[in-house]
């Protein structure tokens, strides 16, 4: 197992590219805390988990808020002594973006606290205990949108982009410490959400055919996250990994 007597704290852990994760990370042996805003999806993977024969516990968590924060690190601290792994999930982009020009500022303001200000406070309130028990590994989501140019989306983009840069950053600030900070930059996933979408026809032909692989299954990430979270990848931090299904070389 490559993820034997580690703990994980897996935000956004209750759908999607987040529940693959802490399935497969629980299959590799990992004690997992989920961090999920919508309970009963929370339960449920929590359930699954356990009744495969994992440990996890879930706790309710809004990453934009700082006690909630907290909580799920004290969680971790106090059922299982450790924290060994941070995934920073929780997030994504909706069809209430645009242009700068034109995007609402409360669609900016929520992805500025979603993506990024839940990004910082995880490592805010995990790095210090990384940092007692030795080392550990952070990854971010974040994403193709924030290494690409791409129209009608400034305000996901904004905050994915500052992510990629804070992991960059963060990277340096903690090598010292043995803290390895890495991100996953995703393509379009299938997630229920994306999958909707794309059944809306909310998704432009362009992007899709820019997958040149198809769109991409929550586990494809979830494995790529497993690399950056295990022992395999303890020489690679500042690394933005991207998953992305040939995007950023089939766009042309």
């Amino acid at each position: 197992m490559r993820l034997a007597h580690k703990v994980a704290i897996i935000t956004g852990g209750g759908a999607g590219i987040g529940r693959a994760c802490v399935e497969l990370f629980a299959r590799e042996g990992a004690r997992v805390v989920i961090a999920e805003i919508d309970e009963a999806r929370g339960e449920a993977v929590r359930d699954a988990v356990m009744a495969n024969g994992g440990t996890c516990v879930f706790v309710p968590t809004d990453v934009g808020e700082p006690e909630q924060v907290s909580r799920v690190v004290d969680t971790a601290m106090r059922e299982y002594g450790r924290i060994d792994i941070l995934y920073n999930n929780a997030g994504g982009s909706t069809m209430q973006d645009g242009p700068v020009t034109t995007a609402p500022f409360d669609e900016f303001w929520r992805k500025m606290r979603l993506d990024l200000f839940g990004t910082w406070l995880g490592c805010h309130y995990a790095i210090p205990h990384m940092i007692a028990g030795g080392g550990g590994s952070v990854i971010n989501a974040s994403s193709i949108y924030g290494l690409t140019g791409t129209p009608n989306r400034d305000a996901y983009t904004a905050a994915k982009g500052a992510i990629t840069a804070l992991t960059r950053s963060m990277a340096v600030e903690y090598a010292k410490h043995k803290v390895r900070v890495n991100a996953v930059s995703a393509g379009a996933t299938l997630t229920e959400r994306v999958r909707k979408r794309v059944e809306e026809g909310g998704v432009p032909q362009k992007v899709l055919d820019a997958h040149v692989l198809g769109l991409i299954d929550p586990i494809d990430i979830a494995h790529a996250v497993l690399y950056l979270a295990s022992d395999e990848s303890k020489s690679t931090t500042g690394h933005i990994l991207s998953v992305d299904s040939g995007y950023t070389i089939g766009r042309g």
